[in-house]
């Protein structure tokens, strides 16, 4: 593949993770594809109240499993990336880091629930649903495989547990089963998932039997992923706190937050996009900082170009298309369609801030990743307690557009990512596109 006008890319370097990108992202699609035609069919079926409610059940567990990632992910890359040798320890140690912390995960959720509880939510709903963290703790097979560019396995994995997902939710639409079944459905996905990832470990001819705990590496995990624990916190209030106020605030907030949730769906489609490049990419990026300044600064530029250039016209699709879109769900969910064609814009503010946050990352610049998802949390939530009384969900999306923008422009009042932040504006506002064109011309 050859990309003779974009600058600062290494061909060899792009050829050599380019096929990693395209299967990583062939499996997302699919899944998507998957998961979108189901929902769809979930949203019509449960109506906009039960749907509501599951979605809400869902949000306040993702507030406390998402720590149970304790942020290893990026660095569990990184590691295995510098120390293949001790692979067995690393693996080993972060799937046991993950799954006491997901243990731990359950007794939190229960004595949140005693101060914060959802009226309109059984409590049972939220005790199945908070086993998510301690299934999750297998993914770091995720890891193992973008740390061999071999992402296809995973592809493999998801495309084969979503289709079985897809079949089981299908079927207990056909049978006419209570909303307590399909809670059950969503839990046994994670455990699905993770069943995928040791089978296909254990097919590589690898074994998660001859993983092993290493204190050592523990506390170096730690060490360099507590900013992003803390982080992993700030970024599941900000992206799900919504959902959870809605819900409270509004007399029929379980309509309103079914309603919303299928804005969400529509909205959020492409989030694993920028997450499947920047990974793919990631250690190209990491290779031309170590080698070469001047390439890593032209390899960041474009690399934020693509994101907004993506985003955008993926925002502007959908802003068009929102009314033919509700076309598909039942006329209680058509209020929907312009809050989808605001809570879109966001997606080129997620797309600039995953790409952002691995620089971060790359640059030793852990503890600002909190700093920054922290701000765009309380900004949120101010937002929200404003907006939501008098605009519902249309104020819900707002809001989520303002606090998704401000982490960004964060950048640029910090010293030391300024000159990140001045890089992110020139993408986001085609600043660079208008430069490559006129040194054409």
């Amino acid at each position: 593949m050859k990309l003779p006008h974009i600058k600062g890319f290494d061909q060899d370097a792009l050829n050599k993770y380019f096929k990693n990108t395209g299967l990583l992202m062939f499996g997302r699609v699919g899944s998507m594809a998957i998961k979108m035609i189901v929902n769809i069919m979930m949203a019509n079926y449960l109506l906009a109240s039960n749907y509501g409610v599951l979605t809400a059940s869902l949000a306040y567990v993702f507030l406390f499993a998402s720590v149970a990632g304790l942020g290893l992910d990026s660095f569990i890359v990184k590691e295995l990336h510098r120390q293949p040798l001790k692979r067995n320890q690393i693996l080993g140690t972060s799937a046991l880091l993950k799954a006491v912390a997901g243990v731990l995960c359950i007794p939190v959720i229960f004595l949140a629930w005693q101060f914060f509880p959802q009226d309109n939510i059984p409590y049972y709903f939220i005790f199945i649903l908070s086993f998510t963290g301690f299934f999750q703790s297998l993914t770091v097979v995720d890891s193992y495989f973008q740390s061999e560019v071999q992402s296809k396995y995973i592809m493999y994995v998801q495309i084969a547990g979503n289709l079985i997902s897809a079949m089981i939710k299908l079927g207990l639409i056909y049978f006419s089963s209570p909303l307590l079944y399909f809670v059950y459905a969503t839990i046994f996905d994670v455990i699905l998932l993770s069943i995928g990832y040791f089978l296909m470990y254990e097919r590589k001819g690898r074994s998660v039997f001859q993983w092993t705990f290493n204190n050592e590496i523990a506390k170096n995990l730690l060490k360099q992923s507590w900013p992003l624990i803390i982080s992993g916190i700030m970024v599941s209030i900000y992206m799900k706190i919504d959902v959870l106020m809605l819900n409270k605030m509004l007399p029929n907030g379980a309509e309103e937050v079914g309603a919303y949730a299928t804005v969400v769906m529509f909205s959020e489609a492409l989030n694993f996009v920028p997450v499947a490049i920047v990974t793919s990419l990631f250690p190209a990026i990491l290779n031309a900082r170590r080698d070469d300044p001047i390439r890593y600064q032209k390899r960041l530029q474009n690399l934020f170009d693509l994101m907004v250039w993506l985003s955008l016209v993926f925002a502007i699709f959908i802003s068009f298309a929102s009314p033919i879109i509700y076309r598909l769900f039942k006329p209680e969910f058509a209020t929907a369609a312009p809050v989808l064609a605001v809570h879109v814009w966001g997606s080129l503010f997620v797309f600039l801030g995953v790409a952002s946050t691995q620089v971060l990352i790359a640059e030793g610049l852990n503890r600002l990743t909190f700093i920054r998802t922290g701000f765009g949390a309380i900004v949120n939530i101010v937002l929200n307690f404003l907006l939501i009384p008098t605009m519902g969900m249309m104020g819900t999306a707002i809001a989520t557009l303002i606090a998704y923008a401000s982490t960004n422009f964060l950048l640029l009042f910090v010293k030391k990512t300024r000159k990140q932040g001045v890089m992110v504006v020139k993408s986001l506002f085609l600043i660079t596109l208008f430069e490559k064109v006129s040194k054409k011309n």
